[in-house]
């Protein structure tokens, strides 16, 4: 099994930036790929990007796609979402997954996640 544990949200305003964390326990050896969700209110879960957890391709949603970087740190099993000029849309849950599977897009193929962290973006 693998634990993952988000930190890092907060309220910004429009503009604004903060970076998540996402710390992995457990099974690390498995892991294939990393990525991030976010979940607003009323909304299906949105995929925001994903990586392999040793070097390789990046994925970003068109929607956060030269905002938002995503990075890790094998050394300390972290994963990053540095999230620069954050709008109001950007306003949800974001929860990190993880795979031993290949990387994928669809949050189906992801079989740990965890619990999420808010981001509340102000106007």
């Amino acid at each position: 099994q693998v634990q993952l544990v988000e930190s890092g949200g907060g309220l910004v305003q429009a503009g604004g930036s903060l970076r998540l964390s996402c710390a992995a326990s457990g099974r690390t050896f498995s892991i294939y790929a990393m990525a991030w969700f976010r979940q607003a209110p009323g909304k299906e879960r949105e995929f925001v990007t994903a990586t392999t957890w040793t070097a390789g391709p990046t994925h970003y949603s068109g929607s956060v796609e030269g905002r938002f970087t995503i990075s890790r740190d094998n050394a300390k099993n972290t994963l990053y979402l540095q999230m620069n000029n954050l709008k109001p849309e950007d306003t949800a849950v974001y929860l990190c997954a993880a795979t031993s599977a290949y990387l994928r897009l669809s949050s189906d193929a992801y079989s740990y996640w965890g619990q999420g962290t808010q981001v509340t973006v102000s106007s």
